[in-house]
């Protein structure tokens, strides 16, 4: 099998690279994905990344407020 080109099995779905079909995880913040950034959570402290979506390097994690901050538009 080519990877390049994956055999598409019962049940998946082709999506295309502006969506985000990650947004099912419970890892990740939906309204910060959809503000265009990474949004993982670091699930035992609530910190997610604000880091722009598809970033190089490692997450960096802020506080909740801070992503608030971002989803409201003042970041």
């Amino acid at each position: 099998m080519n990877a390049d080109y994956p055999a598409a099995g019962p049940g998946t779905t082709e999506t295309s690279d502006d969506e985000r079909p990650d947004l099912s995880n419970s890892n990740v913040r939906e309204d910060l994905a959809m503000a265009g950034r990474c949004a993982l959570v670091h699930l035992p402290t609530g910190r997610a990344c604000l880091l722009p979506l598809r970033h190089q390097g490692p997450c960096e994690f802020h506080r909740p407020q801070e992503a608030q901050d971002v989803v409201a538009g003042g970041g």
